[in-house]
């Protein structure tokens, strides 16, 4: 349930009606439109009837959200999610790139790739610290002395930063270096770390689960909204079905599903989706066709080398090769590389 203010409601008026979502038990959560201001009453609803809440002043509409996810729904937020991650804009017209090694392996290495990445135009830099691995005797990562080499090279370059936390203990600590927190696909529905990252006051990048539906990542991410944090970007990277040619299926048709049923914008991770690096520019190139509001790239400087997911990670030249293919068919959509 959404309680829709007028136009020229008042900050006190606003507040008399978090006052009465609070006396029957809800919390409510203000949404601050281009044109409307919403407060949303957070928790069990059913029993709660309009009226309760149509007469207090200020108040325009007052309506019942009928698909279980709320706060990601465009039912209470029309317009797209739109926020900065330093000096990139997120959510926007702009498509974003972000590109970078599956892990962080040392200093030269990531630096290397960072290099590469902003000289080819890409305006973002990925890197794992952590690393959930199907084997336990594969690279795990380098852990918090990874999250620092991550750090110094975004301060030489100026590339915001992203990387994936797995564990709710470890998100200050990840925080604290890096600018986008991200939620792989094996730890969609850890609710635990949703709540987690929920009150962090960094952005969130929610990775689909392998078998994961649209609907059940819609409400991963209604758990992060929950916690307080809307900074949220979705990401399909692929789906497991019968098919062994590439390492995952990617639905594409999950873009244009997920940008009519949220307001949150979605980024594609090529490489998780196909495995297996020549496919990923093709795949690069139908996302942004769809309407995908960014691209995750994995990208090594020498792949054959790589410590985890070499086979999918493109080189330098080949990242930088595709990137006027990607402003060409940007440009062919009425959307630009940002």
């Amino acid at each position: 349930m959404v309680v829709v203010m007028k136009a020229h409601a008042t900050e006190e008026q606003k507040e008399h009606v978090r006052e009465a979502i609070r006396a029957v038990g809800c919390t409510p959560r203000d949404i601050q439109g281009a044109e409307i201001s919403i407060i949303c009453l957070i928790g069990e609803t059913r029993g709660l009837q309009p009226e309760q809440f149509e007469m207090i002043p200020g108040v325009d509409q007052v309506q019942r959200i009928q698909r279980p996810f709320k706060l990601v729904s465009r039912e209470v937020q029309p317009n797209n999610t739109v926020f900065e991650v330093g000096n990139v804009t997120v959510g926007g017209n702009g498509v974003v790139i972000i590109a970078g090694p599956c892990s962080v392996e040392s200093l030269d290495q990531f630096r290397e790739s960072a290099h590469a990445v902003k000289a080819a135009g890409g305006r973002m830099v990925r890197g794992g610290a952590f690393k959930p691995r199907t084997s336990p005797y594969s690279f795990q990562g380098l852990g918090e002395p990874g999250l620092k080499i991550m750090k110094q090279v975004s301060e030489e370059t100026g590339l915001p930063t992203i990387s994936e936390v797995m564990e709710p203990e470890l998100v200050p600590l990840v925080a604290d270096y890096i600018d986008v927190l991200q939620v792989g696909a094996r730890n969609m529905q850890n609710y635990p770390l949703l709540n987690a990252v929920g009150k962090s006051h960094r952005p969130v990048m929610l990775k689909r689960g392998l078998s994961a539906k649209i609907e059940e990542m819609l409400l991963a991410a209604e758990y992060i909204l929950a916690g307080g944090n809307h900074n949220v970007i979705l990401c399909e990277r692929g789906i497991r079905t019968f098919e062994t040619w590439t390492r995952n299926t990617l639905d594409i048709s999950a873009i244009p599903v997920l940008k009519k049923f949220t307001h949150l914008p979605v980024f594609i991770d090529p490489s998780q989706a196909v495995g297996h690096a020549e496919y990923v520019g093709s795949a690069s190139l139908g996302s942004v066709a769809a309407g995908a509001d960014g691209l995750i790239i994995e990208m090594h400087p020498n792949p054959e080398k790589a410590l985890s997911d070499g086979d999918q990670s493109i080189t330098p030249t080949a990242f930088s090769a595709l990137m006027p293919q990607l402003r060409a068919v940007a440009g062919a959509v009425n959307r630009s590389i940002a």
